[in-house]
């Protein structure tokens, strides 16, 4: 990328409204050159564009961010991902990472610290807010000299899909099925099949003990 150049940004996201936002925030300081609001549409039209940066949703349906990076990293593994996602989980952030991304923030980052995050990834930096940064940090040094694609922090966890994980801390933090069924936008239905998967996985019975595996390990 020249330097006198705007980055050539892809973002993947599936709520149109924030894609929208986002193009309007960034629209004088990059150029735009796609986006996609799931996930194999979103592998098909980067692998053709060659982004300098994709801008990436961590939860979407189909497997989300991590599904994303792996299908690109298969075809071109010089694109730079950064996530920016509504969840500032550590077991998000160090998934993103160790999958590939080169940074994240969260959705309540401001506008020109955006566009700064966006041109420092461009550039070949890590971009990660002070917090999330010692989530990473933290995952490494206990990692110690395992290799940096080691699986997981938690097997338990790792058994568990994104949207699933999602499901959980809703679930922990007292929410009913209707409401996680209006705030990820999916059927009440399915809310229970993800329930029902997350304690078979985790072999457990009931709401009360799924609250208590996730406090235990602090998602909420």
């Amino acid at each position: 990328m020249s330097t006198l150049s705007k980055p050539r940004v892809f973002l993947v996201d599936d709520h149109a409204l924030i894609r929208a936002g986002i193009r309007a925030e960034l629209s004088h300081d990059v150029e735009i050159v796609g986006e996609a609001d799931e996930v194999t549409a979103a592998i098909e039209m980067i692998i053709e564009r060659t982004p300098d940066v994709v801008l990436l949703d961590v939860h979407m349906p189909d497997g989300g961010g991590l599904a994303v990076i792996q299908g690109v990293g298969a075809h071109d593994a010089s694109v730079k991902f950064l996530a920016l996602s509504v969840s500032d989980a550590a077991e998000d952030v160090i998934a993103i990472v160790r999958a590939g991304a080169r940074g994240y923030v969260t959705k309540n980052i401001e506008g020109p610290e955006l566009v700064e995050a966006i041109l420092r990834t461009a550039a070949g930096d890590a971009v990660f807010s002070r917090r999330l940064a010692g989530f990473v940090l933290d995952a490494f040094i206990t990692s110690g000299d395992q290799p940096a694609s080691r699986p997981s922090l938690d097997p338990e966890l790792d058994q568990l899909t994104t949207r699933e994980i999602e499901v959980l801390r809703l679930i922990a933090r007292g929410y009913t099925y209707k409401e996680i069924a209006l705030q990820l936008d999916i059927a009440n239905k399915t809310v229970e099949s993800h329930v029902s998967a997350v304690l078979r996985k985790l072999q457990l019975s009931n709401r009360y003990q799924l609250t208590n595996w996730a406090t235990e390990r602090r998602l909420l």
